[in-house]
């Protein structure tokens, strides 16, 4: 799935930031990639960008207008549309990672037609995959496994791929919406049919150069009982060299699920190791990346050096501290 960008972020009637958290991961790691941001008069949460309508926005080069919104059950709401049709009127594309299809909106598909423009709906893959093989590939993978879901799977592998890149050939390889919508490509694997979710990822990260590592996104957790499924189908088509573990500190119990308590990071990293080894009997821990947001300073750097001295690896917070001894990992691998 291809986007064009530049992109103007649309932002909805939002009231609250994490149901922005779209337009804030492509304004985090991926700002040349948006020329402003547009909202409605309710909204009361910004990315920090500036405020421009369409028009304005077309005529500084934006190509494509995003949703970047997340909300309760994924829907397109109605006060929206109206946005979205003088985007296409405009001759923008339209990107959405919601689970309401723009492409299942009859007037919106002729709108569409009528002037050119493309719905990309990034959480509903066209690719046709096959089923796994588990077939030995050329090239060197990291994938970000973790404790839950929402984790910071997707910033921890975004961190490693730009300070790695300064030394290895690499790429990032996103498996979710908000991954997808950064890299300006990907594969929503939570949206794959669940026979095909190895093969996905083999067809994600194909063959590559020796030398050449694959940052592949990670998605769930094998403790969590709604998304185990997509965790090892990730896993086993991943064919892992290098794995991080990723945990959020002072979380009680599973996103989503008071009585479901989390698993301490040994076993975590245990049963991982496990699943990893069916298509890659090399694959190993080459660090832990812990969400400190919690904690100040002094508490996250404590907490980091518990955790280091505990399990014999780098422990970092991607956003408070360098990555550097994951990477050293990395490149003796």
């Amino acid at each position: 799935m291809k986007l064009q960008s530049p992109y103007l972020l649309f932002l909805g009637d939002a009231r609250d930031p994490f149901a922005i958290k779209l337009a804030r991961g492509v304004v985090d790691w991926r700002p040349e990639l948006a020329i402003g941001e547009y909202s409605l008069p309710e909204c009361q949460i910004t990315t920090g960008l500036k405020q421009l309508s369409i028009s304005q926005a077309k005529a500084q080069g934006a190509k494509s207008l995003v949703l970047g919104l997340a909300n309760s059950g994924g829907t397109i709401q109605e006060n929206w549309i109206t946005t979205i049709r003088a985007a296409i009127a405009a001759g923008f594309d339209i990107i959405s990672g919601m689970h309401q299809a723009l492409n299942a909106m009859p007037e919106l598909v002729a709108l569409a037609k009528e002037h050119g423009v493309t719905l990309n709906d990034i959480r509903h893959p066209k690719q046709h995959f096959t089923t796994g093989t588990g077939e030995p590939r050329s090239g060197k993978r990291l994938l970000a496994v973790g404790t839950d879901c929402s984790a910071g799977k997707m910033y921890t592998t975004l961190a490693i791929q730009r300070e790695l890149a300064k030394l290895r050939p690499c790429t990032f390889r996103a498996t979710g919406q908000t991954g997808i919508l950064i890299a300006g490509e990907g594969v929503a694997i939570d949206c794959v049919v669940a026979d095909f979710i190895s093969g996905a990822v083999e067809s994600l990260s194909p063959d590559n150069a020796d030398d050449h590592w694959d940052i592949i996104e990670g998605q769930g957790s094998l403790f969590h009982p709604a998304f185990a499924g997509v965790s090892l189908g990730l896993l086993h088509g991943a064919q892992a060299d290098a794995l991080v573990l990723c945990h959020v500190e002072g979380r009680a119990s599973m996103r989503g699920l008071a009585n479901q308590p989390l698993p301490d990071i040994a076993t975590t990293m245990a049963v991982n190791l496990q699943a990893a080894r069916l298509t890659n009997p090399n694959a190993k821990f080459v660090g832990i990346s812990v969400n400190t947001s919690s904690l100040d300073d002094t508490a996250a750097q404590a907490i980091c050096d518990k955790y280091a001295a505990e399990h014999n690896l780098p422990a970092v917070d991607p956003l408070r501290h360098s990555v550097a001894p994951i990477i050293e990992n990395i490149c003796a691998i």
